[in-house]
């Protein structure tokens, strides 16, 4: 029976390739699409794991501690992203407050707990029990963790209130900046790789 392995679809236009080996920096692209098939990420899964629990610590920093404080003539208030949420399901647009929890707060934390547990089990060598089930949802889950979004509303929303209050970013903007970034580089494409190492 043959072997599909060293085989790589593109996810544009489903044309197939052999996957090669790449260097620092290096990426391939699909020549009928221009879609990057690979990319170099130079990760080990212990650096992996570690930077999943990281992942978890900037989550809960994110989501418990106050995204900004505004104040004025002695009034000061600060809103958390579950503040924000709650808000939002205050009215008519209740269908966007479940949209905004599930892109904010619930997709990447399924994430990172997904990572945590199939790199925990990677670590020893092993496939997590549900392992196929694990990686199908972290595919399915990234398109629709969206902290990026999130994080440049609370910034035009900062830039926007300077004007007329006075607004401080809190911890838990700083730990959202992180914790984008973080996840950008822990749960993009490249955590397909963990097919070909399990």
């Amino acid at each position: 029976m043959a072997t599909t392995d060293p085989l790589i679809i593109c996810e544009h236009c489903d044309c197939v390739y052999e996957k090669v080996m790449l260097g620092k920096h290096q990426k391939t692209l699909c020549t009928r699409c221009g879609g990057v098939l690979q990319r170099y990420n130079g990760l080990t899964v212990e650096q992996r794991l570690a930077l999943a629990y990281t992942a978890a610590v900037l989550w809960a920093f994110a989501n418990f501690y106050p995204v900004m404080s505004i104040s004025l003539q002695g009034l000061k208030n600060s809103a958390t992203l579950w503040d924000s949420v709650l808000a939002l399901s205050h009215g008519p647009i209740t269908f966007i407050a479940m949209v905004a929890a599930i892109a904010m707060i619930i997709a990447p934390l399924f994430q990172v707990l997904l990572l945590i547990w199939v790199l925990s089990y990677a670590l020893a060598g092993q496939r997590s029990p549900g392992f196929r089930f694990c990686m199908r949802w972290l595919e399915t889950l990234r398109p629709w963790s969206m902290l990026e979004v999130c994080l440049l509303g609370a910034m035009v929303a900062v830039f926007k209130l300077a004007g007329m209050l006075d607004v401080l970013p809190g911890i838990g903007l700083f730990a959202l900046a992180v914790l984008s970034l973080m996840m950008i580089r822990i749960a993009g494409r490249d955590i397909r790789e963990l097919w070909d190492i399990l």
